[in-house]
């Protein structure tokens, strides 16, 4: 993979993180960009004081959010992965 690749590759990852940490935010949960680039997005549940780590990684021809016991959900299912990770830290 070329540099150029690379940061491209970065900086798409970190717009999916983005729009996600919004909408995690707007359900009340704090969350904050972790890992060498930001390439990490770390939830906190304020009332279990659980934390959930989430990346954002290509997957076949598109993009998805990954994070602990199988999470997984398209990037384009954006609400869809906000509420999953709010029920998990609830």
């Amino acid at each position: 993979m070329s540099v150029v690749g690379g940061q491209e590759i970065a900086e798409v990852r970190r717009r999916h993180l983005v729009a996600l940490a919004r909408e995690i935010e707007a359900r009340g949960l704090p969350c904050r960009f972790a890992g060498p680039g930001q390439a990490l997005l770390v939830v906190y549940g304020p009332r279990t004081r659980r934390r959930l780590m989430v990346v954002a990684t290509p997957t076949g021809e598109g993009w998805s959010y990954l994070w602990a016991n199988g999470g997984m959900a398209d990037v384009t299912d954006l609400l869809l992965a906000a509420d999953r990770i709010k029920a998990l830290l609830d």
